[in-house]
């Protein structure tokens, strides 16, 4: 299947979102039972520190780890215009076929790429007529990272909840919501509930190392498979 059918399936679609592009990583989600995997070049994570080269410093490791992928993998290109508009089309002939992109780092020749699935993500400045006006400019995934980044890592509160319902509820496509919270694998089922259509976990949520790595996706694993 590829991403958007996953991500129109009964339960959310469970996506680990790598703290690093690290082949020991990859194999732990797949084992661990990620439905898809999603990687990043170009790019200072904020939730995790790390730092993601160019296409070409990462260029060896992306094909490993496309290599023991069993499900699709998507990319965040970077995140400015410039260097995402360099590499993009790179990493979608390797083999990626979604990226993931801030709606201001996203080029217009993204959205104008045949075959290419854009994941859109909108920010904390976000309004309902952005929600409901993505189909219109060929997005195919709502990303929700709408928290403000001096609230990464907190618990999840009703307020939130609120927020993620009412993008659901506007939103004509699926929406993904990423782990800026530090999200418990107990709240899949009201997350679920509002209409998820994908949970996307990475470093806030699972640490940085192998172990913490797999306990989580596991965790997370088992939580969806009772939806």
């Amino acid at each position: 299947m590829n991403y958007l059918s996953i991500l129109n399936q009964k339960r959310p679609a469970l996506i680990a979102s790598l703290p690093g592009n690290r082949l020991d990583l990859a194999k732990a989600a797949v084992e661990c039972g990620a439905d898809v995997v999603k990687v990043h070049m170009n790019v200072q994570h904020r939730a995790s520190g790390l730092h993601f080269g160019t296409f070409e410093e990462e260029k060896e490791t992306l094909q490993e780890i496309l290599s023991v992928a069993k499900g699709p993998c998507g990319i965040v290109a970077g995140n400015s215009v410039q260097d995402v508009e360099r590499d993009y089309r790179k990493a979608f002939e390797l083999g990626f076929s979604f990226v993931s992109l801030y709606s201001t780092a996203m080029p217009l020749s993204v959205l104008a790429t045949p075959g290419l699935i854009k994941m859109v993500a909108l920010s904390c400045d976000y309004t309902l007529e952005d929600v409901r006006c993505l189909p219109d400019i060929g997005a195919d995934v709502l990303e929700a990272s709408i928290m403000r980044p001096e609230t990464y890592g907190q618990r999840l509160t009703a307020a939130e909840l609120l927020q993620y319902n009412a993008i659901c509820k506007e939103s004509k496509l699926p929406v993904v919501i990423p782990s800026q919270r530090k999200i418990q694998p107990v709240e899949v089922g009201q997350l679920a509930a509002c209409g998820v259509a994908g949970i996307m976990i990475g470093a806030v949520v699972t640490g940085t190392e192998e172990k913490e790595f797999r306990r989580s996706m596991s965790a997370f694993r088992n939580e969806i498979d009772k939806i």
